[in-house]
């Protein structure tokens, strides 16, 4: 009986159902209980009142954390997140350990440089779709009978910021559908995905931050010290993982949370510092510590290094509570759609697929390679998957537009996204991607070897 409840939990986990579950039960709760959507998931600002002004009343606990008042909008992106994120981390951290699709650290090159891409590809994009859009049909923007102009406040342009995200979760998800499991390309997906979310906190701290709340860099003093914290508990052969979370993540959070940044990042420069699988012959497979210890008749639980206690225990938990992220900022009345759906929906297509190509492509001319096992074709896929915005994207949308009708619409640019994954797995499918063998390089090297 346990084992077929293992396999059930097994493929939610493995198919992201938990977070596709929460994305269609916001969409039915948005537009048949909006209110009560709104007031139990709504944001909530120091200022009173949700986010944009729509609903004045939303739930809350009744305390703050460093003047954010706590709510279950607030535990879902500001706490809950942070693991995800640190999961993430983990996966980069191992794909950088020798043999790994990372390492040499100059194969990381080429996905950050592909991250730029993926940014200023949709930027472009989005702001030759305004003005050819509204040179052509200006009075199609418009709210309450009042045509919208292009700069200024309000202004259309401040959507831009809204297609540079990539929701890390599902690009994950559809990455290993497309590609198969262990392909390089998804190490190189997750890297960009990281990087490119890091990069639109950040545009939302310096572009849509709250002015009574204005960024204070200052305080970043305190994540060093939680990166200073994590490398003393190394240096101490310290081998679990819980003090590295809890003292210098915990730091790291209180620092990006004084200093009006998203804290969703906090574990990101921790999680690298956690110890990794111990081998003495360069090569690195995810398996080899449980490999040791069933050799020795050992619980192999145990001889897992803290870097995969880590994910072990906490994997569980944040697979299930994607449920809670989904539902908290995927909830968009269908209603909205508009100019700005179409701006929205295809800066992100186009913006990230050429953007991403292009970037990666220069990269690979000036002597960063793409990961061993990664092919031209595959970055063109892996650029198209990370179209996926989603989730992500609807975060930014809510701080990008104070206007109703025009949040509404560049919402439903950002949830139409999400079928670019199921038209990812489509096309990799009629192209073949995944049939072959998706060995990683370590155990090519060790097959080598024997």
């Amino acid at each position: 009986m346990s084992s077929k409840k293992n396999g059930f939990v097994n493929f939610l986990q493995e198919f992201s159902i938990p977070l596709i579950a929460g994305v269609v039960a916001a969409l039915f709760a948005a537009n048949l209980a909006g209110d009560a959507y709104h007031h139990w998931f709504g944001e909530i600002h120091s200022g009173g009142g949700a986010h944009g002004g729509e609903h004045g009343e939303v739930f809350s606990l009744g305390f703050s954390l460093f003047g954010h008042p706590v709510g279950l909008h607030f535990l879902v992106n500001d706490l809950f997140m942070v693991f995800f994120f640190g999961i993430a981390a983990k996966e980069i951290t191992e794909a950088a350990l020798p043999g790994g699709s990372l390492n040499p650290i100059k194969n990381a090159i080429n996905p950050l440089l592909a991250t730029f891409g993926g940014v200023l590809g949709p930027v472009g994009v989005f702001f030759l779709a305004l003005l050819a859009w509204h040179g052509a049909n200006p009075e199609a923007f418009s709210a309450d009978g009042h045509t919208l102009p292009l700069w200024g406040a309000p202004s259309l342009s401040k959507g831009w910021g809204i297609p540079t995200a990539t929701d890390i979760a599902l690009a994950w998800l559809v990455a290993r559908a497309v590609f198969g499991k262990g392909h390089p390309a998804i190490n190189f997906l997750l890297l960009l995905a990281v990087a490119d979310d890091a990069i639109g906190l950040g545009i939302i701290a310096v572009f849509y931050g709250d002015p009574a709340n204005p960024a204070a860099p200052q305080w970043l003093g305190l994540v060093a010290l939680g990166m200073v914290i994590a490398f003393v508990l190394r240096k101490r052969n310290v081998q679990s993982w819980v003090p590295y979370i809890a003292l210098g993540g915990t730091v790291s959070w209180i620092g990006l949370m004084l200093a009006h940044l998203h804290p969703a990042l906090a574990l990101v420069p921790i999680v690298p510092f956690l110890p990794g699988p111990k081998h003495d012959t360069g090569l690195f497979t995810e398996d080899d510590e449980v490999d040791q210890a069933e050799k020795a008749g050992l619980p192999t639980d145990h001889h897992h290094s803290p870097l995969h206690q880590f994910e072990h225990q906490l994997k569980l938990f944040v697979d299930l509570g994607l449920f809670f992220f989904a539902f908290a900022n995927a909830g968009v009345e269908l209603s909205g759609i508009g100019p700005m759906t179409w701006i929205i929906l295809g800066s992100l297509v186009v913006g990230k697929t050429v953007g991403i190509t292009l970037l990666g492509w220069i990269g690979t001319k000036v002597g960063f390679p793409l990961p061993t096992g990664m092919t031209f074709k595959e970055l063109v896929m892996a650029g198209y998957v990370a179209a996926l915005g989603l989730t992500v994207a609807l975060f930014v949308a809510g701080a990008a537009f104070t206007d109703p009708t025009m949040q509404g619409q560049a919402k439903m640019g950002a949830l139409f996204s999400g079928f670019v994954g199921m038209t990812a797995i489509v096309i990799g499918r009629a192209l073949g991607f995944g049939r072959r063998s998706n060995s990683s390089p370590a155990s090519k090297k060790v097959s080598e070897a024997a």
